[in-house]
């Protein structure tokens, strides 16, 4: 179900027999509930995006008449963006809700502040929330809207992970078995645990690799209820970039020296930085992927990051055809002909 060069027309009969599983995928929460089905429509669709953003006059009516409100409660410039971009492109009307300047500051609930949305006729809200579950709260109270989970907490960033899958399957082939190492705060990162679960679902090989610190203790244990047989641990960074296909860095958060989580960055860098020798240990033209903002000299250097290895800038386009793919999908049920 590949079509490398699909159209919006190529993809309307596949969109309503599929149609995520036969039903519109209403709310956008986690990426438990994908199948290889739904890969395959959005990363269809998404290639039909991408032609669009190659375009001299990069403009499609397709959403015209549909609001999206995009939601921060975190500072955010990719995601946040990326989608109004997409939205934009996509002709949507577009609401960018300043949480500073809302009525949030004067007590009013997450719920209450949706609702409100919902009230004011909004199709889809976009939400970063720092608490984890805050989309799935939300999913089970609205009638109308639809939510698409931006990053909650510590817990989830499946548009992130969505991007990363599809510019990795832009390179490689999963059917022949490949190897990601993710390196950082896997504890914290959302990105990290989105990537763990779609990147096994395909098949791929994943390690994990960090100070004991920022490393979920549960994974030590091997009580971690999602973890699947094809994810490990190594601590020593040489030993985990061996053979590797893929290298996904992780953003380091300065506050996890501050709660003494590591003793110092100079620290963290000399033992997990990828630079360019370490690099060498992976497979030749392993791709090296970041989901940014990128902190250069501490968790990644600066050679590596610009580096013809560096997927970085692929990510952030690709990252945009999805979100442009995933509002094009859960708005329009009936996709009307040549509309791109």
């Amino acid at each position: 179900m590949h079509i490398p060069n699909a159209t919006i027309n190529d993809l309307t009969a596949e969109k309503n027999s599929l149609a995520f599983e036969g039903n519109q995928r209403r709310h956008l929460l986690d990426l438990d509930d994908f199948s290889p089905e739904d890969l395959d429509l959005l990363f269809d669709t998404t290639h039909a995006m991408r032609e669009i953003l190659d375009r001299e006059i990069k403009k499609a009516p397709t959403l015209r008449g549909k609001s999206v409100v995009t939601v921060f409660y975190e500072p955010s410039t990719r995601t946040r963006v990326s989608f109004e971009q997409a939205a934009k492109i996509l002709s949507a009307d577009v609401i960018n809700l300043s949480v500073e300047a809302s009525s949030i500051t004067k007590g009013e609930s997450l719920l209450e502040t949706i609702q409100t949305l919902e009230a004011l006729k909004a199709d889809l809200v976009v939400l970063r929330h720092p608490h984890a579950g805050a989309p799935h709260l939300l999913a089970q109270h609205l009638q109308k809207v639809s939510i698409i989970n931006a990053g909650d907490g510590s817990h989830a960033h499946p548009t992130q992970a969505l991007s990363d899958l599809y510019t990795i399957r832009q390179r490689l082939d999963f059917s022949q078995g490949i190897k990601v190492v993710i390196i950082g705060d896997v504890a914290h990162s959302r990105v990290a645990k989105s990537n763990m679960q779609i990147l096994s679902m395909m098949g791929a090989r994943i390690t994990l690799c960090g100070p004991p610190t920022l490393i979920p203790l549960e994974l030590f244990q091997s009580k971690y209820p999602n973890q699947p047989n094809n994810v490990e641990i190594e601590t020593n960074l040489d030993q985990a970039l061996e053979k590797a296909d893929v290298v996904m860095v992780l953003r380091l958060q300065h506050e996890r020296q501050q709660s003494g989580l590591l003793p110092s960055l100079r620290e963290y860098a000399r033992l997990y930085q990828l630079n360019e020798e370490r690099l060498k240990l992976a497979k030749p033209n392993a791709l090296v992927l970041h989901p940014g903002p990128v902190n250069e000299g501490i968790e990644i250097s600066p050679e590596v990051t610009h580096g013809t290895q560096s997927m970085v800038q692929q990510q952030i386009t690709n990252g945009l055809a999805i979100r442009m793919a995933l509002l094009y999908l859960m708005l329009t049920p009936y996709p009307q002909a040549n509309l791109i």
